[in-house]
């Protein structure tokens, strides 16, 4: 059986909005293509539904949200992102539907995306591994606001909040699919993608007994190299890329 080969990600852009549902989302595998978008002199802002408030059992959400947030800012800053917004949605109980859809829309007016990257928006992660509710639902609202945007009669309190239609998303990118079709070379990015993700360390540290580093860069380098097989063997980051 012939193993279809990853197509190289779109280079005609100049911004991009990234929108998941927790800190963290992001950094388990999209950093080191982020980190070289910025390298080119690409804009990427990130947006995230919630501050991850209900993913350390031993803190409690009051203390646990501004401490996930520092900690995804500093990540941020690691790959050349420096706009991180937070849209206050509840964590773990987030709910697909149109105020969500509206929160994600407003955002790509704000921020006048070409590209925008979600994660996985599926039940599962490919085979019987479930997904959460929360990036189900927050991919799923993310491709929907990608065509809300657009629309002035959709939302048209936006536009009476200055927030003009914006119909200049060209490819909404989902990482984290089991059935991706393109990809971005990982190889440059790949040491920042790790300090990335290790400025999650207090959820690194209650997730893994293994030495925080160690997990991260074997996490993140076996991605990358399972993802290289299709991609020329490169190490990489996948996405599924819808046009619109």
């Amino acid at each position: 059986m012939t193993t279809t080969q990853l197509q190289p990600m779109p280079s005609d852009w100049r911004r991009a909005l990234a929108v998941v549902a927790h800190p963290d989302d992001l950094e388990y595998g999209c950093s080191a293509a982020i980190a070289a978008w910025t390298d080119e002199g690409r804009e990427v802002a990130y947006v995230l539904a919630t501050r991850g408030e209900a993913g350390i059992d031993t803190l409690a959400p009051e203390e646990c949200g501004p401490l996930r947030e520092r900690e995804q800012r500093a990540s941020a800053a690691v790959v050349g992102v420096s706009e991180v917004e937070f849209l206050d949605h509840r964590d773990g109980v987030v709910e697909y539907g149109t105020a969500l859809r509206r929160d994600i829309a407003a955002a790509i007016r704000r921020h006048r995306p070409e590209l925008v990257i979600t994660l996985n928006h599926r039940d599962t992660w490919g085979g019987v591994a479930w997904n959460t509710p929360d990036h189900v639902a927050v991919g799923r609202a993310t491709l929907d606001a990608a065509g809300d945007a657009g629309n002035r009669w959709i939302f048209r309190e936006l536009v009476e909040q200055g927030l003009e239609p914006w119909d200049g998303v060209r490819w909404v990118a989902v990482a984290g699919s089991s059935t991706p079709t393109h990809a971005v070379d990982a190889t440059a990015g790949m040491e920042r993608a790790v300090r990335s993700l290790l400025e999650h360390r207090t959820y690194i540290e209650v997730l893994t007994d293994e030495d925080p580093e160690t997990y991260v860069r074997g996490f993140l380098t076996q991605h990358a190299e399972n993802t290289g097989k299709r991609f020329g063997g490169r190490p990489a980051v996948a996405f599924e890329l819808f046009g619109r």
